[in-house]
């Protein structure tokens, strides 16, 4: 990261929130935005744990806090939604398209700013393995800053939005997203603040009341929070090894080098015919590289730089700023707990029809 991009990131913070809230409530007109903020699902176990709540009950907490600053407040599964049925569409075509002499695979997740960073800038021999479909930040940005501001007839530069995440590394995501678009000249997220920071702030106003977040692009009742299956990185490697392998119960994941590296394989009469890995911080990224360089078959590789979005270090930080490893326990229970739904619901059907197709 450069000085000039480390700058623009700690311009992300809570004092920017509050300067465009506080705009937003004077006389010129011309100066009011509309603020809206989506919430990571990653980061709901946290404020869970701090609050001592179920994981409903935090949430309902927290958007009830945002409601009565007058903000929108959304969930991001709907995002996660789009961006695992766009993976599971390229994952299919990259494996019709393989061969030796232009190789497509493995596919490489792309979804944690981290990683994709710091290995794989355009031009690395990384790059074109790639997953080319957008994040959930990027999509949720998306629907925000198009679909939102068509539905409440408002101009895209119009929305101040904030994603609620795990980790810091989102801010530089939200950085480094390309703009302009044909839809819009700013970016999806215009700010990214850490759990810890919302924390921060929601413990200085204690007397907000509870609040459902808002439904429009969400198909659950009011009460329930849901989650995707898989690991805490919204579960990319279970959702597509499942579009090879229907039948399957629950995944089988063989641990390699460690508990952060492991590998699922799809087997016929003794032979491998798909593998897939989960690859987990920056030592196990580079053993990953290193056999894809020596041409090591797998198909696909779930890639985080640290060990899962729930240790973001927006959240999962002690004051010595190393981990805070009981937190950690406790949001890994809670967030094992959340009930699983698959990423294609009737509405995110519909939805995908209406804006994605049509």
């Amino acid at each position: 990261i450069t000085a000039q991009e480390g700058v623009q990131v700690s311009q992300q913070n809570t004092k920017d929130f509050f300067r465009v809230l506080n705009l937003s409530k004077k006389c010129d007109s011309s100066q009011h935005k509309v603020l809206a903020v989506s919430m990571c699902p990653q980061s709901l176990p946290y404020f869970a744990a701090k609050f001592s709540l179920s994981v409903t009950d935090a949430s309902r907490r927290l958007y009830g806090f945002f409601k009565s600053l007058g903000v929108h407040v959304f969930d991001m599964e709907m995002a996660v939604d789009f961006s695992l049925v766009e993976s599971q569409k390229e994952s299919v075509g990259r494996y019709r398209q393989h061969h030796e002499e232009e190789p497509r695979l493995p596919m490489l997740t792309s979804t944690c700013p981290g990683w994709v960073h710091t290995h794989s800038a355009a031009g690395s021999p990384h790059h074109p393995h790639l997953c080319t479909a957008k994040s959930p930040q990027q999509f949720m940005g998306s629907l925000v800053k198009d679909y939102f501001t068509r539905w409440q007839n408002l101009s895209p530069d119009k929305i101040f939005h904030v994603i609620v995440a795990p980790c810091y590394d989102k801010k530089l995501e939200a950085l480094l997203e390309d703009v302009p678009t044909a839809l819009h000249s700013s970016r999806g997220a215009a700010c990214v603040l850490t759990s810890g920071e919302i924390v921060q702030i929601m413990e200085q106003d204690l007397a907000s009341n509870n609040a459902a977040v808002d439904t429009l692009f969400g198909d659950m009742k009011e009460e329930e929070v849901r989650l995707h299956e898989g690991a805490s990185s919204d579960g990319y490697l279970a959702h597509i090894f499942r579009l090879f392998n229907k039948d399957v119960g629950v995944l089988t994941y063989r641990t390699l080098r460690n508990k952060d590296f492991q590998e699922v394989t799809l087997e016929r009469d003794g032979e491998v015919l798909l593998r897939f890995e989960a690859a987990y911080g920056f030592r196990n990224i580079q053993v990953v590289l290193k056999l894809q360089r020596d041409k090591f078959p797998c198909h696909f590789v779930e890639v985080l730089a640290c060990t899962g979005c729930l240790s973001g270090r927006g959240q999962a930080q002690a004051e010595d700023e190393h981990a805070d490893r009981a937190l950690l326990w406790q949001m890994e229970g809670i967030y094992a707990a959340i009930p699983v739904w698959p990423p294609e619901s009737s509405h995110m059907q519909e939805l995908y029809q209406e804006w994605l197709v049509g």
